[in-house]
């Protein structure tokens, strides 16, 4: 149904009508569906970078059999959200589902939660036609796709979550300023022609910070900067010496180098601060009853993964939740996390399997996680990793050892098991030998050499 909106004032909202057809309609401003007993809204920000107003679509059963549908603008103020939701309310709602877009549906889910079954649609998931793309066109299609039940609800967390997630998010974004406060530090020292990290493993450690502060203070001798050095690092005196010798420390460089440092302790300040937060929100968590899995013990279940420290089990658990009865199965659970190949079929060939981008910040902290894996001496994981790149390098074992840490989380959660080490299997073992056999006679055969096998005897 297509045609220009007519508007009339109402008390809570503006009213609008649909005009005859075959008249052009463009609104370009935010907009929200809703089907009472169905359900929809949808959020829409058009191309602002802010809501100002809120459009909803109601279609309702009619007399005869057909669909009627009433559309209504809001404010985007709490005042006009709650406005929205009596109106709903009024009207039978009991499904509400909105478009992803950016940040802007996230007002509009807190005020909606408690009072109607919300499902957050994917826009790429329910795009209209091209060049017939106006927000009554869309509310009209949105409506006709979830009373055919064809929108399917992204993954939203609780409440408890999404705030763990909020924090976990913001102390990851902070640690990696950090660390570009500290290499800008580097850059700036290599620029007076200091070599202090050449000598120093950490420049921003004890010994390095004093040296820094009394180079800001107006020191210049080499002798009394290198005599600031503290514990193991004053057998190298001779050595921090020779790094400090000859200095282009000018006016210019302390300033920028005491702004860095001052933001670097700015930031591990924000970080401290955020930690605690996170305990404390672990504490509230342990302390309310109706919690079936406890953040804490999440993160331990986690923890108990090669190579995965709290900081890292923190951040998945914020991204992944405690609750695994939203995905059917480990598989599903993959194909959400993007840890899984993609499917690229057309006229019966299979083009391309790449494996498609998913959530970002889990993405991130996996593979944080397969890299400490990957880093435990005879793990399970570090096996698996060695195996995988010798035949197909390090970008796909990378991906294979992600996919191994997702399904043996979802796992874990479900059942609320620490990790345990697979049961060997003897049979895939003997195939592994052989394999390996077989390839280490290839490689010596074309190097001209006759091979012959012969088993060890039994000891």
């Amino acid at each position: 149904m297509r045609g220009t909106p007519d508007r009339t004032a109402h008390a809570d909202g503006e009213r609008l009508r649909l005009a005859p057809p075959g008249l052009a309609c463009v609104d370009p401003r935010p907009r929200l569906y809703a089907l009472p007993g169905w359900g929809i809204p949808v959020i829409r920000s058009g191309e602002k970078t802010t809501i100002a107003r809120i459009t909803a679509c109601v279609r309702t059963p009619g007399p005869d059999g057909k669909r009627s549908q009433e559309v209504r603008e809001f404010k985007a103020t709490v005042r006009g959200l709650l406005a929205m939701a009596d109106w709903l309310k009024s009207l039978g709602v009991t499904t509400v589902a909105m478009e992803a877009t950016g940040v802007y549906w996230k007002p509009v889910w807190a005020v909606l939660e408690g009072d109607f079954e919300l499902l957050l649609c994917n826009a790429a998931h329910v795009k209209n036609v091209p060049g017939r793309k106006t927000d009554v066109a869309d509310a009209v299609w949105l409506c006709q796709l979830l009373e055919f039940g064809l929108l399917r609800g992204s993954f939203v967390p609780p409440a408890a979550v999404r705030e763990l997630r909020e924090l976990t998010r913001r102390r990851r974004t902070l640690v990696r300023q950090r660390a570009s406060e500290a290499n800008r530090l580097h850059k700036t020292l290599e620029d007076t022609g200091i070599k202090l990290d050449c000598v120093a493993s950490d420049i921003l450690g004890v010994s390095g910070r004093l040296m820094l502060d009394t180079l800001i203070g107006g020191e210049r001798d080499a002798k009394v900067l290198a005599g600031l050095a503290k514990g193991r690092l004053r057998v190298k005196l001779s050595e921090l010496e020779e790094a400090m010798e000859g200095v282009r420390f000018t006016a210019q460089h302390a300033l920028l180098i005491g702004g860095i440092l001052r933001h670097i302790d700015f930031l591990d300040a924000e970080i401290t601060a955020l930690g605690d937060a996170i305990e404390a929100h672990f504490a509230a968590d342990r302390d309310c009853e109706a919690s079936e899995r406890p953040f804490e013990l999440a993160v331990q279940i986690a923890c108990s993964l090669d190579g995965i420290q709290a900081r890292t089990a923190q951040m998945l658990i914020g991204e992944v939740g405690t609750d695994m009865t939203r995905f059917p199965t480990d598989k599903h659970f993959a194909s959400w996390a993007a840890q899984c190949p993609g499917n690229h079929q057309s006229a019966g060939k299979r083009r391309s399997g790449r494996t498609r981008k998913g959530p970002k910040w889990l993405d991130g902290a996996l593979h944080d996680a397969a890299m400490g894996a990957i880093r435990v001496k005879d793990g399970h994981f570090a096996r698996k990793y060695r195996r995988i790149r010798a035949r197909s390098g390090h970008k796909v074992a990378i991906g294979a050892v992600k996919h191994a840490i997702v399904i043996a989380l979802y796992h874990m959660l479900t059942n609320g098991e620490m990790y345990r080490l697979p049961t060997p299997n003897p049979e895939a073992q003997r195939r592994q030998r052989e394999r390996t056999a077989k390839r280490l006679v290839a490689q010596l055969e074309r190097l001209g050499h006759t091979v012959t096998l012969q088993g060890a005897a039994a000891a």
